[in-house]
């Protein structure tokens, strides 16, 4: 495996599955804290009316999703928030909304039909250098915006009422937040792909969940989880010769899962809840 790092494409990838895991891990403490898991899968699929938008325009496909998911998360806030429209029933609308015009823009633009496997499914290993740039400047967002506004965000994530009353403008922060999983979107689709994004979106912040209750330490654990899920995950692609998306998921999802029993099963000892208590 070692061998293999001296060339370009592996140290792509490695940096765009860093990249991906700091987004990540902070945006998706705020999905898993918030419950806006079903409105990210929107926001993601919705993503490739963006994809089909950035062919039929000539432009790069990942600059057509950024503005297409920006674009999809404002209408979802502002649809479910101003609206007597059902928040799934939006959500669901959007969804189909997005992939419609995906495959429209697509079937109109120029030339042959592109290859849409690695937008779908995501493909690490053939992360261009622009791409990089885009998801560190899109990291650099992020990372800028959530400083500035943890406590905000805090606030809005936990109690959103008491948020309300308190005078914080919960609908422009909560409209915000739907910003930041749209760009932590447009960073995920290179690494798993458009029907996977919300898989690792989730699963680091899930994971994360468990061990503690404070924000700050739960987003270093989740961008923690996030590296190893997606190093471990392209190990094995590369040595199995398998899909780098979908093993990334799988992997993330064995930990998680295993995760899960081992609390419980640590839950129901006696002896653990004894100790616990004299902590």
């Amino acid at each position: 495996m070692l061998e293999v790092l001296q060339y370009q494409f592996m140290q792509n990838a490695l940096l765009a599955g860093l990249l991906a895991a700091i987004a990540c891990g902070i945006v998706g403490v705020y999905v898993v804290v918030k419950r806006v898991v079903f409105i990210s899968g929107g926001i993601a699929h919705a993503s490739f009316g963006g994809i089909g938008l950035g062919y039929l325009l000539g432009i790069n496909p990942v600059l057509g999703a950024m503005v297409f998911t920006v674009a999809s998360s404002l209408g979802i806030g502002l649809v479910t928030r101003r609206t007597r429209l059902p928040e799934d029933t939006a959500i669901g609308i959007l969804w189909a909304m997005g992939m419609a015009l995906g495959i429209i823009f697509i079937g109109l633009a120029p030339g042959y039909a592109p290859d849409l496997f690695s937008y779908l499914f995501g493909n690490i290993l053939t992360v261009p250098f622009f791409d990089l740039m885009l998801m560190l400047i899109l990291d650099v967002v992020i990372i800028v915006l959530v400083s500035l506004l943890y406590k905000e965000f805090l606030y809005v994530s936990f109690d959103e009422e008491f948020s309300t009353v308190s005078g914080v403008p919960t609908e422009s922060l909560y409209l915000l937040l739907l910003c930041l999983i749209a760009l932590t979107v447009v960073v995920l689709i290179r690494v798993v792909g458009i029907i996977l994004v919300i898989a690792l979106l989730t699963i680091p912040a899930a994971l994360a969940r468990q061990f503690t209750h404070s924000l700050k330490k739960m987003m270093l654990l989740a961008i923690s989880a996030g590296v190893v899920f997606i190093f471990s995950g392209l190990w094995i692609s590369y040595v199995l010769n398998l899909a780098s998306g979908a093993t990334i998921i799988l992997v993330s999802s064995t930990v998680l899962f295993i995760s899960f029993g081992i609390n419980k099963l640590r839950h129901r000892n006696p002896r653990y809840d004894r100790d616990a208590s004299t902590v």
